[in-house]
């Protein structure tokens, strides 16, 4: 038998994953189960989008391109960053690759090692501390409540830098929690950042998805004297309903996207050529929009029923979602409670056993750093919205 290595063991795999592979279990069983684990928009990729990859696979665009990605493609996200945020960069700034989880890894692996330190503020993104991990570096968790909007406070990342800081995470809109920062409070967490040597790694892959008055922000047009130290990590995924795809980008100093650019070289070669034609029309196409802003409307529809339902179950505290697809709430009132025979005593238990007998499937606080929560993906549509969270009330009131 083959030893694996001791990176494999240390490693966890994705909760959300994991939690989605549960589900189709008892799916293939036979058994109706009202999924809310994965991340994932419940619209098809918009047309226009799929008749440009058609058209490059037509004309032969099904070859290797350079490891960064086409210059057409990067030209595309560099001007789309100066039309939408004034932000100016240029083709040399931007890599793509295999979707923002392969951006984050790769910019990771660029700049931090054994010995370093990566601050991520907890709730936090169930990917975060293991990518940290796999690069040898370790990862320093600031918690935040949802008392206090699940945001880190300046005070607070100023406590947790050490000289071993090398990069401090953000994401606004915020997986799990659905929180967005404001612009003054960004401001004040990249002013704690400037007195050291820092990097910022922004994550920003849910920018186009805010609610009500809450605005994204795009970190590296803040404070221009400190654009050469933000990272900002996007992709197509979420907001152009494009997961499959497996397109994200980074913008970043030339020097930075040049060392991501020979570790991808060794590791992917580069992202799907297909995939970069398609993006340059969810990019550049005026359909685009129009597209993105009634998925927009159906996810707030969504989020309102969403946070209805769930704020008349009692024991329940939710924190009202700003942008993104999720719903991350408090369930610890019901920890110590008996369901059907099984007492349920932190939220692992809890999802397991609410899996097991009402077949909600919900993903475990604890992955994203936050015991006593659970969270919830309203990227499905309204009926399963609407029964699954009767299943849950009504699972909650037996015991």
């Amino acid at each position: 038998m083959i030893r694996t290595s001791k990176l494999a063991a240390s490693i966890k795999p994705s909760a959300t994953l994991a939690a989605g592979a549960k589900a189709r279990v008892l799916k293939q069983s036979g058994i109706t189960v009202y999924d809310f684990s994965l991340g994932e928009p419940d619209f098809n990729t918009p047309e226009h989008i799929c008749v440009a990859a058609n058209e490059a696979m037509k004309k032969g665009h099904t070859h290797y391109t350079p490891t960064s990605g086409t210059l057409e493609v990067r030209t595309a996200i560099a001007k789309w960053y100066g039309r939408n945020y004034g932000y100016q960069c240029a083709a040399e700034n931007v890599i793509v690759s295999g979707g923002a989880k392969h951006s984050l890894h790769t910019a990771m692996a660029a700049i931090v090692g054994p010995g370093d330190e990566v601050i991520i503020p907890t709730p936090y993104w169930v990917s975060y501390s293991d990518l940290v991990a796999m690069t040898g570096a370790s990862y320093v968790l600031v918690n935040t409540t949802l008392e206090n909007g699940f945001k880190m406070t300046p005070a607070q990342l100023e406590a947790a830098i050490t000289p071993r800081t090398r990069i401090v995470m953000l994401n606004s809109p915020s997986n799990p929690t659905g929180a967005v920062y404001t612009r003054a409070e960004l401001e004040a967490l990249v002013d704690v950042v400037a007195k050291t040597d820092a990097a910022i790694l922004s994550d920003e892959i849910y920018e186009l998805l805010t609610y009500d008055d809450n605005k994204p922000t795009c970190v590296a047009t803040l404070r221009p004297e400190l654009k050469d130290r933000i990272i900002t990590i996007s992709g197509a995924s979420k907001s152009y309903a494009m997961t499959g795809w497996r397109l994200g980008w980074t913008i970043a100093h030339k020097d930075v996207v040049k060392a991501m650019d020979t570790i991808q070289s060794q590791e992917t070669s580069c992202a799907s050529s297909i995939a970069q034609y398609a993006m340059i029309a969810a990019l550049e196409s005026p359909e685009t929009a129009k597209c993105v802003a009634e998925m927009r409307k159906e996810f707030d529809a969504r989020r309102k029923i969403v946070c209805e339902k769930l704020n008349a179950i009692p024991g329940v505290k939710l924190f009202s979602p700003e942008g993104a697809f999720y719903a991350f709430f408090n369930v610890a009132a019901y920890f110590g409670k008996s369901f059907q025979g099984k007492t349920v005593t932190d939220s692992v238990s809890f999802c397991e056993t609410l899996l097991e007998q009402a077949h909600v499937n919900l993903v475990t606080g604890s992955a994203f750093g936050a015991e006593g929560f659970v969270r919830m993906s309203f990227a499905t549509n309204r009926e399963t919205i609407e029964t699954g969270l009767l299943r849950l009330k009504n699972w909650l009131a037996s015991a």
